[in-house]
């Protein structure tokens, strides 16, 4: 009867019922996803995926850069301050103004230095044009980073899953239309255009929210409100630079070491891991980063830490085991016949997998509390992790090594965020844990 009970009151949380509806979200997501995919695989081969990696992971460093990294900050103030408008206005004002400023900066830089950026992530200039669309739509994309940012500050839930399905609708419709007719090409644009159509079809769903006041918006800045958010860009701004930074290093070596074929392969199995773990961080991001804003005391949070673990642990031992056992099912369905190559790939990752979310989830408590100084450290620990210990296992066992490399990166930043939080983590009292 205990268990029972423990069982409903867990389903009965708002995480659960988050998780409910990012679920029927990612199901479409992954639908979609796996159409993209597949078709890319056919058009472009292992080749074409390592390119679009590159390319992917570059867009999200450029993407940071042009919100000015204030995206999580964005979410965390506005949940904190959703009751009071004045407050609440001057968080809108002054990121709308930030990003604006950001991303024109950053467009021109992408279009004056286009075929140099084509020729550095993508390893040859016949490719400045993606460069160049890439620069004149940064500013839409940026913005819709933004909006949904706020949409998230508000837990204003049901607009966020309607702009995550346009989003990934309108995503398939482009990467299927351009790679189709224009290879490899057309699936690089695809990548970094989609989101700029997806920025008006965001406006228009959230048109009539009690929020959008175009008016106080455009006259709302404030340096005090662009100061606090700061602590969140220099954070963002590192994160930008360590997690797809490392992958471009990674994916970089692999193809000098080995061949760019072997980098698609690797990026596969990143492709598949982003997939299964997409419904986890999306959950997490929507639910969890607020929830962790409005906690005051050390036992809320290490309760919250344990029931976000309680649900997603079981659930990503489940998904780990079902795609290793059929690993070789799922590449033939996600991709195609030259991708078999990545079959001897998913111990590793899948391992890895498990523990980057455990790490995860005790991240975000750097980041919902401001802890600057601790987050940045953590970040650029772990990309000199990936990146050293990327190079002494690719070096000695190829491909392979990628995932071994990637696994223990994890483990010891989870080892690390386990040391750093054992206040809170393995101290039962009431200690007030304060946010700048």
């Amino acid at each position: 009867m205990n268990t029972i009970v423990k069982l409903k009151s867990l389903i009965t949380t708002d995480l659960a019922r988050v998780s409910f509806l990012n679920g029927i979200s990612t199901v479409i997501k992954m639908f979609t996803g796996l159409v993209s995919i597949k078709v890319i695989s056919i058009v472009v081969g292992p080749i074409g995926v390592a390119l679009l990696g590159q390319l992917t992971n570059f867009s999200a460093i450029v993407l940071i850069i042009a919100n000015g990294g204030i995206n999580v900050g964005i979410t965390k103030y506005i949940s904190e301050h959703s009751d009071e408008e004045n407050k609440y206005n001057l968080f809108l004002g002054t990121g709308f103004w930030i990003t604006l400023v950001f991303s024109l900066i950053t467009g021109l830089v992408l279009v004056l230095g286009a075929g140099y950026f084509s020729q550095i992530i993508l390893h040859d200039t016949k490719f400045s044009l993606v460069f160049y669309i890439f620069g004149g739509t940064i500013i839409l994309y940026a913005l819709n980073a933004l909006l949904i940012s706020v949409i998230n500050g508000f837990k204003d839930y049901q607009s966020y899953f309607q702009a995550s399905l346009l989003g990934s609708f309108i995503g398939l419709a482009f990467t299927v239309t351009l790679a189709l007719n224009f290879g490899i090409m057309g699936a690089l644009i695809a990548s970094i255009s989609f989101q700029s159509v997806v920025f008006i079809l965001t406006i228009f769903i959230v048109r009539k929210a009690h929020w959008l006041r175009f008016k106080e918006i455009f006259r709302s800045y404030d340096r005090t409100t662009a100061i606090k958010l700061s602590h969140y860009a220099s954070m963002a701004l590192v994160s930008a630079i360590t997690v797809p930074g490392s992958q471009l290093f990674v994916r970089g070596y692999i193809t000098d070491v080995k061949s760019i074929t072997e980098a698609g392969l690797w990026e596969g199995v990143n492709r598949i891991s982003m997939m299964y773990l997409f419904v986890i961080m999306t959950s997490l991001s929507v639910y969890y980063l607020p929830r962790l804003a409005e906690l005051k005391t050390s036992k809320e949070i290490r309760k919250e830490i344990f029931s976000v673990y309680k649900l997603m642990v079981p659930f990503l031992l489940i998904c780990i085991s079902v795609i290793y056992i059929g690993r070789d099912f799922f590449i033939r369905l996600f991709f195609t016949r030259e991708f078999m190559g990545m079959s001897s790939l998913f111990e590793f990752q899948l391992v890895g997998d498990l523990i980057k979310m455990c790490g995860w989830v005790l991240g975000y408590v750097l980041i919902a509390k401001a802890m600057t100084k601790t987050y940045i450290i953590m970040e650029m620990v772990n990309l000199f992790n990936a990146v050293v210990l990327g190079m002494v296992f690719i070096n000695a066992f190829g491909t392979y090594g990628a995932t071994i490399s990637y696994a223990l990166t994890n483990l010891i930043y989870l080892v690390a965020m386990l040391f750093i939080l054992r206040h809170i983590i393995f101290n039962k009292s009431k200690q007030a844990i304060t946010s700048k």
